[in-house]
């Protein structure tokens, strides 16, 4: 029998779909930057103009048939009202069926959908009811994620982010500037959709957690000065939201101790830190012993700290540890610390919230152990309780989360975000299991989850993943006997295991091959017969052996992309700095052969402009905009920059009414600007053709004449 994979994947590479109720191509310059940054492949689509009602309700539309991407709605509230004034009543009518729109797409889209209400217009009130009843009601539904306005105004200033002539023209209601904030916002919530994320921090303590050196100082000499209050804040956040807080400190350990003690003030207590290596010994060797008694790859952790050689000295030897130099100027350090993505994420779990008491359960497991006298009694004095049930559809962000950060019991290392799984589970053929633990100490949470569906003589395993705090226990034994049961119940003789392997998940490999059976095919599917998996048991000598967490040596870089974080947070942090990289990144094409060179001042400065719009080398003035590359969203912005510059309202008429040319634009501003002063320009310009030659040039002498 062949093994047939759940997952199709002969869709083409990942989109990000974009629907909006207003013009937002101008989002697609800054997100083709980031793309390109981040190393990714995604192609960028928009829906019809203003369709979000549409797209959301329609099971044909761009955003419903986006799969393996991700899908983005802006909303502004006023250009529900653009053609007319509405009621207030009508406006929370349309917020609510945005609502069911959402509900629906929730359940039925493939891809995660981001939602964020933009910036209103000068000229109407803002609507903060209205978005925080739109926050509040899509805040538990699967695969929607809200982007609070405010957020983007914090990390993302923009002094001017409303253009009223390019909203006039043709409905763009936002500036360049406004646009390259909004495309980076967005680009890092997609990278939080996407990234592995890390699991704990590590934190120097002198210069770091504090000004100044206990060792020197003395405890009462240290102080908490606004740059390391931030920073305290922010890691306070952090373990709030389910990051391991560690300390690896060269300094004497009652010295560090005592420095909190000294300073009740600080927001974080030496009991918000899970483990700790405060000693003389390298960072490098502290940072592998933390990960080997937390039990995660070295890979999970990131390490701050305000010493360059220090960092060094991790990065030679860790490279896989994200490491972090603080910028030498402490005031710099909270704008820093804002914009490192790595910390970034898009929802906590409830066994987020609870990591730091799950891993404390877990060092006191830890020390039981090396009690026991035996592994057997050890794990009798545990009583471990595994409950093995159908998966519930609020524990989807919890398995979809597992999928994505479990590496070593995971056979086929597949990643799933939220939405994939949820349309998986939808389409009916997969059924999924959750694997709940907990013994004499307290409860691990939701460890581990199997997909699989009834295909032909056989029960075909998709996924098969075990949280490493639950590994060695016997557990993933009873999970196999499960599905062992599950194969008789329905009279299939066999289950199909198929095994992808990776750098780190070669303990799942281990516990295949400890079931006594050999690998079908080129070895990447297991053949397991029914009746033997269901009497599958835990010997733990072997069990021990086959199934204990696997370190990755510090000189091998870990199965994580490459994001140069720190440059993103000192080099890209800005918005004046992203649309410098958008310029620069535009293509540069010299100027057609048979150009006209500029003639006046007028023709000279407009010839600049379309230049850098075009992405152009120069400009000549008889050169038609649309000849070279210029379309309607950049002759919208052509005209607002002229209102900018000039002072001078042009319609779209002169875009379209025939040649569109520097020369032309020079004329109908000219134009606009003899009528301001009330001219003729027909009647200026008949007398100017009745001078002759010898007319023309003494008035043009006389206009050049120097005053007397």
């Amino acid at each position: 029998m062949e093994f047939r994979s759940l997952t199709d994947t002969s869709y083409a590479r990942p989109a990000i779909a974009i629907s909006a109720t207003f013009t937002a191509e101008l989002i697609e310059a800054p997100l083709r930057l980031w793309i390109k940054e981040l190393g990714w492949s995604d192609r960028i689509s928009f829906a019809p103009y203003n369709q979000v009602f549409q797209q959301l309700l329609n099971p044909g539309s761009l955003l419903a048939r986006n799969r393996d991407g991700v899908n983005l709605v802006l909303i502004r509230f006023e250009d529900w009202s653009r053609f007319g004034p509405a009621a207030r009543a009508v406006l929370e009518d349309n917020v609510r069926q945005l609502i069911a729109g959402l509900r629906q797409a929730s359940a039925s889209f493939h891809s995660p959908t981001l939602l964020t209400v933009c910036p209103a217009s000068p000229e109407c009130a803002a609507e903060p009811e209205l978005e925080t009843l739109l926050e509040s009601s899509v805040a538990g539904l699967s695969g929607i994620y809200w982007i609070p306005s405010a957020e983007l105004a914090e990390l993302y200033p923009v002094d001017a982010c409303y253009d009223p002539h390019s909203d006039e023209l043709g409905h763009i209601p936002y500036t360049p500037a406004f646009f390259a904030a909004l495309g980076t916002l967005v680009a890092r919530k997609i990278h939080a959709l996407r990234m592995r994320p890390y699991k704990a921090i590590v934190l120097d303590c002198d210069e770091t957690l504090w000004s100044g050196v206990c060792g020197e100082d003395g405890p009462e000499g240290v102080c908490l000065d606004p740059p390391r209050q931030f920073l305290q804040e922010f890691m306070r956040r952090q373990r709030d939201a389910g990051m391991l807080l560690c300390l690896a400190s060269k300094n004497n350990d009652e010295d560090v101790v005592e420095v909190f003690r000294a300073h009740p003030e600080m927001p974080l207590k030496i009991g918000d830190f899970i483990a700790r290596r405060i000693n003389w010994t390298p960072k490098s060797a502290n940072l592998i012993a933390l990960a080997e008694e937390l039990r995660l790859g070295l890979d999970s952790f990131i390490f701050v700290d305000d010493n360059p050689t220090e960092c060094a000295e991790l990065q030679a030897h860790c490279p896989e540890v994200l490491t972090l130099p603080l910028p030498p100027d402490p005031p710099a350090i909270p704008a820093f610390l804002r914009h490192v993505w790595a910390f970034d994420r898009l929802r906590a779990t409830a066994e987020d919230r609870e990591r730091a008491t799950l891993y404390a359960q877990e060092i006191e497991r830890g020390r039981l152990e090396r009690k026991a006298a035996s592994f057997e009694e050890f794990l009798k004095e545990l009583s471990l309780d595994v409950r093995i049930e159908p998966a519930a559809p609020e524990q989807l962000p919890r398995i979809s989360q597992l999928i994505l950060r479990t590496n070593q019991m995971n056979f086929t290392c597949t990643r799933r975000s939220e939405s994939a799984l949820q349309t998986l589970l939808a389409e009916g053929r997969a059924e999924c299991l959750t694997v709940d633990v907990r013994d004499r100490f307290g409860s691990y949470g939701l460890v581990g989850a199997m997909i699989f569906e009834t295909s032909g003589e056989a029960l075909q395993l998709d996924t098969f993943l075990l949280s490493c705090r639950a590994l060695g226990r016997g557990v993933e034994q009873r999970m196999l006997a499960r599905l062992g049961e599950i194969a008789l119940e329905r009279r299939l003789p066999e289950v199909l295991a198929r095994f992808t392997s990776s750098a780190r998940n070669q303990p799942a490999l281990a516990l295949l091959e400890s079931l006594g059976v050999g690998s079908a095919g080129n070895g990447a599917v297991f053949r397991l017969p029914a009746a033997a998996l269901a009497k599958a048991e835990y010997r733990p000598d072997a069990a021990k052996t086959a199934t204990a967490p696997v370190q990755a040596p510090a000189t091998m870089r870990a199965e994580r992309e490459a994001v140069d974080y720190v440059r993103i947070a000192t080099e890209l942090s800005a918005v004046t700095a992203v649309l410098e990289r958008q310029a620069a990144r535009k293509r540069t094409r010299p100027a057609p052969a048979a150009s006209v060179e500029p003639r006046t001042d007028l023709e000279r400065r407009l010839a600049a402009i379309w230049a850098e719009l075009l992405g152009l080398s120069s400009v000549g003035v008889c050169d038609n905009f649309f000849d070279l590359g210029g379309h309607s969203l950049l002759a919208v912005q052509l005209l607002s920059r002229v209102r900018q510059i000039f002072n001078v309202d042009l319609s779209l008429e002169v875009v379209y009414s025939g040649p569109f040319t520097v020369a032309e634009l020079a004329k109908a501003i000219d134009v606009e600007e003899i009528a301001r002063v009330g001219g003729d320009y027909e009647a200026l310009l008949g007398e100017i053709q009745a001078l002759s030659d010898e007319e023309v040039r003494a008035l043009l002498a006389a206009e050049e004449r120097p005053p007397q």
